[in-house]
């Protein structure tokens, strides 16, 4: 059995949230499609509500520290990732994108990623194609076919409603298992560990 490494990033700006609880049913899904698998999950949760004024300093400074860079180092060490961000002005969250940015390409490429949205209406999942799908195909993320989107009615509703969207996150979860059962963990590179040599470095090498 392998233990994957799943980080969940939530955007949203309440507490509690229906970004997080979205988020949270996600890793869920994920967590019991994996154990189906014959894998385990270790999910770890980055609430970016938390690091909002280290976000702004960071993108003055060019660079995370403190918390901040643990959890930027947590989802580029992850084995999967689950990416869920309120709607505004039909986009992704202020806090999401400048989360993102922190985020070299390089240390997302080819990592399993399930994305969410959260927001009162119905016509603005689209953000899910033409904002989030797009930005994660940048970082060469391997993005699962299934994203899923929770409008008000999907919370408040029941029957039906309630029914399509637990069949969504379960699909979404499944996929995204499916993705990163069996992998090997993910290991990131440690630039410390063959370093090159003093003499190269003098002659630019």
């Amino acid at each position: 059995m392998t233990e994957q490494r799943i980080v969940a990033v939530a955007a949203g700006l309440g507490t509690p949230s229906s970004t997080r609880l979205l988020a949270d049913r996600l890793s869920g899904a994920v967590g019991t499609a994996l154990r189906e698998a014959g894998d385990s999950a270790a999910v770890e949760t980055v609430e970016l509500r938390e690091h909002a004024r280290a976000l702004g300093e960071a993108m003055a400074a060019g660079f995370p520290s403190g918390e901040l860079k643990r959890a930027v180092d947590a989802v580029a060490g992850a084995d999967a990732l689950i990416a869920v961000t309120p709607v505004f002005n039909a986009s992704y969250s202020g806090l999401f994108k400048s989360f993102f940015d922190l985020v070299d390409a390089d240390d997302l490429e080819g990592t399993p990623v399930l994305i969410g949205a959260t927001g009162g209406s119905p016509r603005h999942s689209l953000v899910l194609e033409h904002a989030m799908r797009p930005m994660f195909a940048y970082l060469r993320a391997a993005v699962a076919p299934t994203a899923v989107y929770a409008a008000s009615e999907d919370w408040g509703g029941g029957g039906d409603v309630h029914a399509a969207l637990t069949e969504r996150v379960t699909r979404a979860g499944g996929e995204l298992a499916a993705l990163v059962a069996g992998r090997p963990r993910r290991r990131r590179p440690d630039p410390y560990e063959e370093p090159v040599p003093f003499e190269r470095l003098l002659r630019g090498e």
